[in-house]
């Protein structure tokens, strides 16, 4: 059986889903097929590598891509992390399920720390996200049963 197909968005995929990524990847990579994407990318931001690599997380293979990379894919779950990427791609996004979690941009932060926050909010929502995922799944097999 394959992996669910699991992609976080936002505008440059430069930072915020870049960093939700390599989290996704370190934690849950055995269990969801994990990539990012951005309406609009840019490079990647070098104080969100540092981040993810502060936090103990490979930054190997990351890299800004556009969403159009992912037109024909089937995505099972579309994580929008800003309010700019949600209106941009809501309407033409080819997700089973869409969740917009709005998080400020840490370029906007005048310290390393914003970026830290960042990835500990990230971090944090990403595993309740897997958690109501695995209680999603556990309901559905005991209707099945």
């Amino acid at each position: 059986m394959s992996k669910p197909h699991l992609i976080f968005i936002c505008t440059e995929n430069s930072a915020r889903s870049l960093m939700a990524e390599a989290i996704a990847k370190h934690s849950f990579g055995d269990r969801f097929e994990v990539a990012s994407a951005g309406t609009s990318p840019q490079q990647p931001d070098l104080r969100a590598l540092e981040a993810i690599k502060r936090h103990g997380l490979s930054v190997a293979g990351l890299r800004s891509k556009s969403l159009d990379e992912f037109a024909g894919l089937s995505i099972d779950y579309a994580i929008i992390l800003c309010s700019k990427a949600k209106l941009e791609c809501a309407d033409g996004l080819n997700a089973k399920k869409t969740m917009a979690w709005d998080f400020p941009d840490p370029k906007l932060g005048a310290s390393d720390k914003t970026y830290d926050t960042t990835m500990h909010e990230l971090s944090e929502r990403i595993k309740m996200f897997v958690l109501l995922y695995d209680k999603d799944i556990l309901n559905k097999e005991q209707r099945v049963s």
